[in-house]
C-alpha cells in the first residue's frame, strides 16, 4: 500500500496512524508543490515545468525560502515517476490518496491523477469533504487539513476509502486540463472538487488591511494575515505579494526587501 498526501504535517500524522493500525502499513509519499498558486500551462511537459520552476525562483528570490525551487528533494515529477515505476513492477500494489477540504489538497489531487490513469481499479481516494471528527477535547469539528485530525480518529477515516471511478478518471483530468489552460495565478476551492481561478493579486486586498500607519515588520503582517484573515496559502506567496506591492510604491519601506524580518512597511501618509 502506498499513501499519497500533500502536506509535510500529514506525513507525520499518517505515520503515527500506521503505528496503531498495521492494516494501513505502507509507504507515505508527499507531493510537495502548491498547485493552488502559480502558472499551470503545459506543466506536464518540459517548457511548462521550467516556466513554473522559474516562477517559484522569482517568488522566493532573496528571502526566507531562497533556493527551494532548485532543491532536488522537492521534485514532484521525480516522485510521480517513482510511483509509476512501483505500480508497474508490482501489479498487486494499490494507492490511497488522502485529501482534505482545502484548495491545496484538491489541486494536488488533480495534478497527481494524471499519473494514475493506467492503474484504474488500484487507486483509492479518501476525500474528507465536510465530514465531522472528534478533536482532542472531545468536541466535534470539521477539519480543513488532515493534520488537524487526531491519529486515533483516522481509524474511522480509513473506512471512507473508495476506488476512484472510471467516470472520475474521465471527468477530473478534463477539469484539470481546463484549469491549466486558463493559466491564472490563484485557485480557490468553492466546494467539493470545484475550483475557481483568480489573478495573482487575489490576496492583495487582505494584505493591505494589515498594513497600518505604523512601521511593522513584514513577518508580523504575515502572521496577522494568517491568523485573522485565515488565508490558506503559504507565507512565501504572501511575502512575494507584499514585495510586489512595495516595489510599486504602494507602501513606505525601510530595510532590505529580503526575508520577512529584514524590512518594515507602513501606509503612505
Amino acid at each position: 500500500m502506498i499513501h499519497i498526501v500533500f502536506n509535510e504535517a500529514d506525513v507525520k500524522v499518517l505515520q503515527e496512524v500506521i503505528k496503531i493500525d498495521d492494516t494501513l502499513a505502507g509507504e507515505v509519499t508527499q507531493i510537495k508543490d502548491d498547485y493552488a498558486v502559480g502558472p499551470l500551462k503545459n506543466i506536464y511537459v518540459g517548457e511548462g515545468k521550467e516556466t513554473r520552476r522559474q516562477w517559484w525562483r522569482d517568488v522566493i528570490a532573496g528571502g526566507d525560502y531562497e533556493g527551494k525551487a532548485d532543491n532536488e528533494n522537492i521534485d514532484d515529477y521525480e516522485t510521480a515517476a517513482e510511483l509509476v515505476g512501483k505500480m508497474r513492477r508490482n501489479e498487486a500494489e494499490i494507492v490511497w490518496i488522502w485529501a482534505a477540504q482545502n484548495k491545496h489538497d484538491v489541486c494536488s489531487y488533480y495534478w497527481v491523477l494524471n499519473y494514475m490513469k493506467e492503474f484504474q481499479g488500484r487507486i483509492f481516494i479518501l476525500y474528507l469533504n465536510n465530514l465531522p471528527f472528534i478533536n482532542e477535547k472531545g468536541n466535534i469539528f470539521y477539519p480543513e487539513w488532515l493534520s488537524e485530525i487526531p491519529a486515533k480518529e483516522f481509524l474511522k477515516a480509513k473506512k471512507l476509502a473508495r476506488e476512484i471511478t472510471p467516470s472520475e478518471f474521465e471527468v477530473d483530468p478534463d477539469e484539470w486540463t481546463k484549469i491549466c489552460s486558463e493559466n491564472r495565478g490563484v485557485r480557490i476551492l468553492e466546494g467539493g472538487k470545484k475550483l475557481a481561478q483568480f489573478d495573482y493579486d487575489y490576496y492583495d486586498a487582505d494584505l493591505k488591511k494589515f498594513v497600518t500607519g505604523e512601521w511593522q515588520k513584514a513577518s508580523k503582517i504575515l502572521q496577522q494575515v494568517g491568523s485573522k484573515a485565515k488565508i490558506q496559502t503559504g507565507y512565501a506567496y504572501l511575502l512575494w505579494r507584499l514585495k510586489t506591492m512595495s516595489a510599486l510604491q504602494i507602501f513606505e519601506i525601510q530595510g532590505e526587501m529580503k526575508s520577512m524580518k529584514d524590512f518594515e512597511l507602513k501606509n503612505k501618509l
